[in-house]
């Protein structure tokens, strides 16, 4: 190896080290985030307690595509919201 192909990696090697700690510090656990949240969404059935983005709980009374109804209150108010505006899935205990 010549001395000019060596000194071109040594420039290069801090900015390969930069974008490999990028991809495992950012890049890495975000793919794990979502991956996890598809998978919660993909779960979800009726009577499911969920908490969506915005605070609200309540119970899933329907689901249709990508349009989740809950039911919130003593007054039973049914909200619908898209799917992604579910933060939390509660699924009840079975005994």
């Amino acid at each position: 190896m010549n001395q000019e192909a060596a000194g071109g990696l040594v420039t290069f090697l801090p900015l390969i080290l930069l974008f490999a700690v990028m991809y495992f510090i950012i890049i890495l656990p975000q793919k794990r985030r979502e991956k996890k949240t598809k998978e919660m969404l993909d779960t979800l059935v009726v009577n499911d307690k969920v908490t969506t983005i915005g605070g609200v709980n309540g119970k899933v009374v329907n689901i249709k595509d990508d349009e989740v109804t809950v039911e919130t209150g003593v007054l039973k108010t049914q909200i619908v919201f898209k799917k992604w505006a579910i933060k939390e899935v509660h699924k009840p205990v079975e005994s």
